[in-house]
């Protein structure tokens, strides 16, 4: 698969075939990508907690806030919450912070998954104290980011911004899930081409 499509395959999916297992080896596999990635310092900070246990993941779940821009819907029903997670933690003892190793380190997982026919969602909206307290972490784990993952029960289409410039991604009377996206033109910001191109 060529990376433009692997990007574009990779949507945030937020429902799921909850009866369709991941194996923990896959997992481990989706880490060993993110662990040959760059990392500011080369510290290498990130520790990972992973889960493909139905009764942790519950637990996991509780703890996620899932759609901002669906009011009304309260995350995926039983029967469409993901078969696995990993979460994402931040080892203090070996920097005292993080800039952006987690970003790298997730888009790497979440490409890997799509590569293996998996779907995923990155997830800040985490109840983190709560979280800490179901994985038994100590506070020298503080938790980053959560991803869900496991094969996908919904389809993400892509689209232009609408007129009004509304980025608020929604779904249609099917189920569809739609997410606008700004064009290339809005998101440069400058361009310096050289002597042989035009700017």
């Amino acid at each position: 698969m060529q990376l433009r499509e692997l990007v574009l395959k990779n949507r945030s999916v937020r429902r799921f075939r909850q009866d369709q297992a991941v194996a923990m080896a896959q997992l481990e596999s989706l880490l060993d990508l993110a662990r040959n990635t760059a990392s500011a310092g080369n510290l290498q900070p990130l520790r990972y907690v992973l889960s493909t246990d139905p009764g942790k993941n519950a637990e996991i779940f509780s703890c996620l806030g899932w759609a901002a821009y669906l009011a009304d819907w309260p995350g995926p029903s039983e029967g469409e919450r993901p078969a696995a997670y990993i979460v994402i933690c931040h080892d203090a003892g070996v920097a005292p912070k993080v800039d952006c190793d987690h970003g790298i380190a997730a888009q790497t997982i979440l490409l890997g998954a799509a590569e293996a026919g998996l779907s995923g969602c990155m997830l800040a909206s985490v109840n983190r104290n709560k979280l800490a307290r179901v994985l038994n972490l100590p506070e020298s784990l503080p938790i980053l980011l959560v991803l869900a993952l496991g094969r996908a029960a919904e389809q993400v289409v892509l689209e232009e911004l609408p007129a009004d410039g509304s980025i608020r991604y929604w779904r249609d009377q099917q189920g569809l899930h739609h997410v606008p996206k700004r064009g290339l033109g809005e998101i440069i910001a400058a361009r310096y081409a050289g002597p042989t191109e035009k700017a």
